[in-house]
């Protein structure tokens, strides 16, 4: 049955909202956590409490389905089928999925449906439609000999996924690592799993194997650790936290050395020279700092910014911080939700204090908003008199907090956008060609955007350098990589 947004809603309050653990298509009764919404924190329902034993059984019917060929020697027009049947559900059940990621994770229900939805749906499909035309190929070799170089399936792949974009991150792992055959297993984040289990359930009315596709719900440290340390387990693709992608790589080396693909951490700089368009500038700087209540890894959180310019600058940004509604997400005019969690609330909050006895001036917002549902609500803010030294210009914040830095010289501004121990993403702000060409390669980050605040489309390849990760990347043809294995076959004449 398709839902609308209000459906939903009032099954959220109440309290009706299931997600369970899908292995081999059964929902198995099980224990379950309670699941509450950060938007007032009430209960909303509950999610499956998934265990070690879940995970082994999820593993066995990947394994079994891969080895079978039921789908992974299916033909790749039959399941570019099947996955275009998939992406045609998800996108008429789309209203009902953005509802569910905006009472699952606090989203704004405007950006649910008009951002992360129609960018779940596109992935599919271009996933689905990417399948029959890649190609293997042939080797120079002598009249005697022929050496082709095919891509297989990798096996068994555990998509272990984030809190802050669920639906859209299912489908950056869980679309390219299945079209090309390989058995997934999906763990969604506990705080966030409901627009997953229910995108499983329309895979399997599309016609995706059950045994091809399983979801375990479930605490990161109980069935994230499971499935990073299990031995039959061949590709785990994380993204998260940087402190938890050591973890996975601990798991890999503890157990059979597994791929592990990590899309980690950020504090990504955004670069203003003394040339560039302010007023074209700001929404763009905006959405890059607060979009998602900051809670992104490729948030542009550090704002470096020409001295000559900077209150300029901070006058057109003050303007624009009103037309960031802070409220119930729920509601059409809001951009501002709340924090997605208790604990991450204060973590947020914290940096309001130690940026300011570190020296930091707030110059636009530094209110919490309590008396708004769950008081979890933190309006846009930006801090001026910041230092390459202090906690808010180093450490990642993942909410609405903004560091401004000034710099004199371009070799200043380049050295201090690349002072950061990540590399996910960037972007600056010039009218000059040649120096956006300079700039460009010399700041370390997997994608810099030119005046504007991009992470690239489904063609590009998404990903960072150092402690932003490695191992593969998200979107473009570059996916497939993290999910195959290359293979020669040589003949040989006789």
């Amino acid at each position: 049955m398709k839902l609308n947004q209000q459906q939903v809603f009032e099954l959220a309050k109440q309290g009706k909202l299931w997600a369970g653990n899908l292995i081999d298509g059964v929902n198995i009764s099980q224990p379950k956590l309670e699941n509450r919404t950060p938007i007032d924190n009430s209960l909303i329902g509950y999610i499956a409490d998934g265990e070690a034993r879940d995970v082994d059984a999820a593993v066995k019917v990947a394994r079994n389905t891969f080895k079978s060929g039921e789908w992974s020697a299916l033909s790749p027009q039959k399941r570019k089928e099947v996955m275009l049947k998939w992406a045609d559900l998800i996108a008429e059940h789309s209203e009902e999925l953005a509802a569910l990621d905006c009472i699952d994770a606090g989203k704004p229900i405007t950006e649910c449906i008009n951002t992360d939805m129609p960018a779940t749906v596109e992935t599919f499909y271009w996933y689905a439609e990417a399948i029959d035309k890649l190609f293997g190929k042939i080797a120079p070799t002598s009249q005697q000999e022929l050496g082709l170089i095919v891509s297989e399936p990798i096996g068994v792949v555990c998509a272990v996924l984030p809190w802050n974009f669920p639906a859209q991150m299912f489908a950056w792992k869980v679309a390219p690592a299945l079209a090309i055959g390989n058995s997934v297993i999906v763990k969604p984040a506990e705080l966030t799993s409901l627009s997953a289990y229910r995108m499983v359930e329309l895979a399997y009315e599309a016609g995706v194997p059950k045994g091809a596709l399983s979801l375990v719900c479930g605490l990161g440290e109980k069935v994230g650790e499971a499935l990073g340390r299990h031995p039959d387990v061949d590709v785990v693709s994380f993204t998260g936290s940087t402190e938890v992608g050591r973890l996975f790589l601990k798991y890999s080396a503890e157990s059979n050395l597994k791929e592990i693909v990590l899309e980690c951490g950020g504090k990504s700089p955004q670069v203003v020279f003394e040339d560039a368009n302010l007023d074209a500038a700001v929404p763009h700087i905006m959405a890059a700092a607060f979009w998602n209540m900051s809670e992104n890894c490729s948030c542009g959180s550090r704002l470096i910014v020409h001295e000559n310019i900077k209150q300029a600058l901070l006058d057109k940004l003050a303007i624009a911080a009103k037309e960031w509604k802070v409220g119930d997400p729920r509601q059409a005019d809001v951009s501002i939700g709340p924090m997605v969690e208790k604990a991450h609330f204060d973590k947020v909050k914290s940096f309001l204090d130690i940026t300011k006895q570190e020296g930091g001036k707030i110059a636009i917002g530094g209110r919490v908003h309590h008396e708004i549902g769950s008081g979890w609500y933190i309006e846009p803010t930006i801090f001026d008199n910041v230092t390459s030294d202090m906690s808010l210009f180093k450490e990642e914040v993942f909410g609405p907090i903004l560091a401004v830095t000034s710099f004199k010289t371009e070799e200043e501004a380049i050295t201090l956008a690349n002072k950061t121990q990540y590399g996910l993403a960037a972007s600056f702000y010039s009218q000059d060609v040649h120096r956006a060409m300079r700039v460009a390669r010399q700041i370390s980050a997997g994608t810099v955007s030119v005046n504007g605040f991009s992470e690239g489309n489904i063609t590009t390849p998404f990903g960072g350098f150092r402690q932003s990760g490695f191992g593969g990347k998200d979107n473009g043809l570059e996916a497939f990589e993290q999910y195959s294995q290359t293979k020669v076959i040589w003949f040989v004449h006789q």
